[in-house]
């Protein structure tokens, strides 16, 4: 209710527009409503002035919401030629997974899995083949701050690290954080996460037919690929 007629109503809106389109809102509103007041900052036509195609981007870390649900790729749709293209459990297990990113916002704890016992048999292929080869083809700062994770986040083989330790971990250990995605995002969404210390992180795992390859990146490849150098502090 408006606060300074009674009986009306008063309604806010927030547009992403050029300025012809804003002025055109305004012309046409005129005609259906009695007073309108807008408030645009001078600065905000500046760029179309110059000629210049600015496109959005977020200025506070809330606005990732925006960007974290543009997904690409996958998400609830795969491939032809996905390794669970024909599962249709598999298909409707990445469905929950989809829903769980997409209902998430920015403040809130990350919701916890329940992973199955396919899923962690699958992480522990992945696990064990690359725990093997840590020791001769992982960096300094990788092999540092893996039994780190080890320590605070549950990385076993027996075990999938929940994204909210993870966060939790890396927020006080280097100021990152992450939250989840459903699939892949645009190089431009992805970056827009990493200009606020928020990596963008899966939490489906690839199809268990083949766990040593996966078309798109998994909960297996964001958590023993990407973390554990998030995770240091340079």
């Amino acid at each position: 209710m408006s606060k300074r007629v009674t009986n009306e109503v008063e309604i806010f809106a927030d547009c992403s527009c050029s300025k012809k389109e804003f002025n055109e809102l305004l012309e046409h509103l005129k005609d259906h409503v009695n007073i309108i007041s807008f408030n645009t900052p001078a600065h905000i036509w500046s760029a179309e002035a110059d000629g210049d195609d600015v496109p959005w981007f977020p200025m506070k870390i809330s606005e990732l919401d925006q960007c974290s649900h543009r997904v690409l790729m996958y998400g609830s749709e795969l491939d032809a030629d996905h390794p669970g293209f024909k599962d249709e459990v598999y298909r409707q297990r990445r469905k929950y997974f989809v829903e769980v990113a997409m209902n998430y916002k920015f403040g809130q704890p990350i919701p916890r899995i329940d992973y199955t016992l396919e899923e962690i048999r699958t992480w522990g292929v992945v696990f064990r083949e690359l725990t093997k080869l840590y020791p001769t083809h992982a960096c300094r700062e990788y092999l540092k701050n893996l039994p780190l994770l080890t320590k605070h986040c549950g990385y076993r083989e027996d075990n999938i690290p929940q994204l909210e330790d993870v966060s939790l971990f890396l927020r006080e250990r280097s100021g990152f954080a992450v939250r989840p995605v459903a699939g892949y995002l645009s190089p431009r969404d992805f970056l827009a996460g990493l200009a606020y210390r928020v990596f963008n992180c899966t939490q489906y795992v690839r199809h268990s037919t083949d766990p040593l390859y996966t078309p798109e990146p998994d909960t297996c490849h964001e958590l023993l690929g990407h973390v554990p150098l998030l995770a240091d502090q340079s």
